[in-house]
C-alpha cells in the first residue's frame, strides 16, 4: 500500500527547518538544523510532550545521536544547545493534534533507545542512562508503538538509519586478519557491517589520529577477555574503509583489506562488476 508524505519548507529551504506528515496519521515530524533553531519561537506544537533525536555529524567511524523525551521541546532544546557540543540537527516527532503524554513519549524513548541500540548505526554515548517504560495500560501501549512505526518510516524517509537493523547476509563474507584482528563482515547498501564475534586489535597505530573516537567505540561496542578484545554485537560503518580502520586501529583501504573465502577483495567483487 503506498504512502504520502507531505513536505513543508518552513522557510522555502530544501536544507533548512522543514515539517513532515504521514497523510491519515497523526505524527509529524519537524527538522530542526541547529543553525536555525529560532524557528522553535514560530512553530506551533513545540510546546507539547515530544520524543527527539539529536543528531551529530558523521566522522570516520560511527555518528553520533541522542534519543530524548519532553513535556516542552521548546523549553528542553535551549537546554541542549547549552550543554550538548556534538549535535546539528534535531528530529522532533510531537502529534498533530497534541494529544500525547508525558508518559507516551517516555515509552517512545524507552522503545527508540532499545531500537537504535540493536541497529548499532549511531553511538548514543551521549544517553548516559538506559530509559525505563513507564506503567500504561496496553491499549496505549499498542497505540504508541504504532505512532513509533510511524517514526521509523519517516526518518528512513529522510535518509537517517539510527533504526535500520541489518540482517546478516552469509552469501558473501569478507574476512580481515592481521594486527591482532580476525575479524568478518559483509557489504550492502548500508555501509559495512563488522559481525559479532570479531576480533579487533587492542591498540592503535602511533600515527592514527582517531584514537580518541575509537577508544569510545571500543568501550561501547566490544567486551576484553585474556587481553582479546571481541565485537559483542554487529556493528555497521559507513564504508569499508571505516570498518577497517576500527579494526586495526589505524587508518586502512576497506576495498582493498576486506577479502572473501577465495582471497577476493571487496573491489575485486564488488567495484571490478561496473566496469563488465
Amino acid at each position: 500500500m503506498g504512502k504520502t508524505i507531505t513536505t513543508y519548507l518552513i522557510d522555502g529551504d530544501p536544507s533548512g527547518a522543514q515539517e513532515l506528515t504521514i497523510s491519515n496519521k497523526i505524527c509529524k515530524m519537524v527538522i530542526i538544523p541547529r543553525a536555525d533553531l529560532s524557528i522553535i519561537n514560530k512553530r506551533e506544537g513545540l510546546e507539547y510532550p515530544a520524543f527527539y533525536i539529536l543528531l551529530g555529524e558523521s566522522d570516520e567511524l560511527t555518528p553520533e545521536a541522542y534519543v530524548g523525551e519532553t513535556e516542552n521541546f521548546r523549553e528542553r532544546v535551549r537546554n541542549h544547545d547549552y550543554n550538548k557540543k556534538f549535535w546539528q540537527k534535531a528530529l522532533v516527532f510531537v502529534s498533530k493534534d497534541g494529544a500525547m503524554t508525558k508518559a507516551d513519549v517516555q515509552y517512545l524513548e524507552h522503545l527508540a533507545y532499545a531500537e537504535a541500540k540493536k541497529a548499532n548505526r549511531h553511538s548514543l554515548c551521549n544517553n548516559k542512562q538506559v530509559p525505563k517504560a513507564p506503567n500504561l495500560p496496553e491499549h496505549q501501549k499498542d497505540s504508541i508503538e504504532e505512532f513509533f512505526m510511524d517514526i521509523k518510516f519517516l526518518t528512513t524517509f529522510i535518509g537517517c538509519n539510527i533504526f535500520d537493523v541489518v540482517e546478516p547476509n552469509a552469501k558473501h563474507l569478507f574476512y580481515m586478519q592481521e594486527r591482532g584482528c580476525s575479524a568478518s563482515g559483509f557489504f550492502d547498501s548500508t555501509g559495512f557491517t563488522v559481525l559479532s564475534g570479531s576480533v579487533v586489535s587492542k591498540d592503535h597505530r602511533p600515527s592514527y589520529a582517531g584514537k580518541e573516537k575509537r577508544d569510545r567505540l571500543l568501550k561501547e561496542y566490544t567486551t576484553e577477555k585474556e587481553g582479546q578484545v571481541t565485537l559483542a554485537t554487529d556493528k555497521t560503518f559507513s564504508s569499508p574503509s571505516a570498518a577497517a580502520t576500527f579494526c586495526i586501529g589505524g587508518e586502512r583501504n576497506g576495498w582493498a583489506s576486506w577479502k572473501d573465502r577465495e582471497g577476493q577483495t571487496l573491489d575485486e567483487a564488488y567495484r571490478k562488476q561496473l566496469e563488465g
